[in-house]
């Protein structure tokens, strides 16, 4: 730091999805210490989620929203200016906020709270107490697979298992992200779970929190996680996906395929705009409907005959 008590900066703007990747890069090498590109649209009818579609390149946000945090010895607009001229891109309209020195970490921690996401289940951060309700808890922190609890589709998912799952039935979580549903299932009663992902971190994930909350072991039921290469193919009880509305179309003979009769296919990473067209995809397999919606977000669950 250049100077004693001198503050780190903020540059903030809004960019295309043709130059997000980029100039985020350019800030990079003209000295920013980080860059957080997220959807400008989120919160609004138009935002588009993005958690890695199976088959499909990760792709910026049509309007990215640009945050590059700079030292106090850069000055942060001459860099985007800098940026600019170097990829012969327009200039846009940005604004510098001074971020004080502060404690980072318990910063961050004090954003995430213990999150009550069904009647019977607590996810809780680790540094947090733990609830004294005599709900069962499974200890989670924020990282880097999809997964936490506090997205409406993950609790959709969630409550479905509360509610619904049957003692000793076997359950496939496809896309398991950081093994939430499939711990949760778990602690329900479940009979066996697969947990599978594209991912490797992912799946380091899963595995990191399945021993976390002591749910591997010789006492307990079996929890597996793995990529796909891992999965021994087979049928189960219960088939729950929480990915998005393009790769759960393209996957609807494949998770119909991996229902035992009678079974349950619950799905999420639906938007309510696109429910009719995901039920329509599952049609020649399963009779999908809608079972919940949250903030925007659809649980479809149908029954294999």
């Amino acid at each position: 730091m250049s100077e004693a008590g001198a503050a780190y900066r903020q540059l903030v703007f809004t960019t295309s999805a043709d130059l997000a990747e980029t100039v985020s890069d350019a800030l990079m090498e003209l000295g920013a210490v980080s860059v957080d590109a997220t959807d400008a649209l989120a919160g609004t009818p138009d935002e588009e989620p993005q958690y890695g579609e199976p088959g499909m390149a990760p792709k910026a946000w049509t309007v990215s929203l640009i945050k590059a945090l700079f030292p106090p010895d850069i000055e942060p607009l001459a860099a985007l200016r800098d940026a600019c001229d170097a990829l012969e891109a327009a200039l846009p309209e940005a604004t510098v906020e001074p971020v004080p020195e502060q404690d980072w970490v318990r910063l961050t921690q004090s954003q995430f709270s213990p999150i009550h996401v069904s009647p019977r289940l607590w996810i809780v951060p680790s540094w947090c107490e733990p609830p004294t309700d005599g709900a069962e808890m499974l200890v989670l922190d924020p990282g880097l697979a999809f997964g936490t609890g506090s997205h409406p589709t993950t609790r959709l998912c969630l409550q479905w298992i509360d509610a619904h799952l049957r003692p000793g039935a076997s359950v496939l979580d496809y896309g398991c992200g950081s093994g939430i549903l499939a711990l949760a299932a778990q602690r329900f009663g479940a009979g066996g779970v697969l947990g599978i992902d594209i991912d490797e971190q992912a799946v380091a994930s899963s595995r990191f929190n399945a021993e976390t909350n002591r749910c591997v072991g010789p006492h307990t039921v079996p929890v597996r996680f793995g990529l796909p290469g891992d999965d021994p193919g087979g049928l189960h009880d219960l088939v729950v996906a929480n990915i998005l509305s393009n790769p759960l179309m393209l996957m609807a003979p494949m998770l119909c395929a991996r229902v035992a009769p009678g079974g349950d296919l619950v799905l999420s990473g639906v938007l309510e705009r696109q429910a009719d067209e995901v039920i329509a995809a599952y049609a020649p397999w399963i009779a999908l409907t809608v079972w919940r919606a949250d903030e925007g977000w659809v649980c479809l669950h149908g029954r294999a005959a």
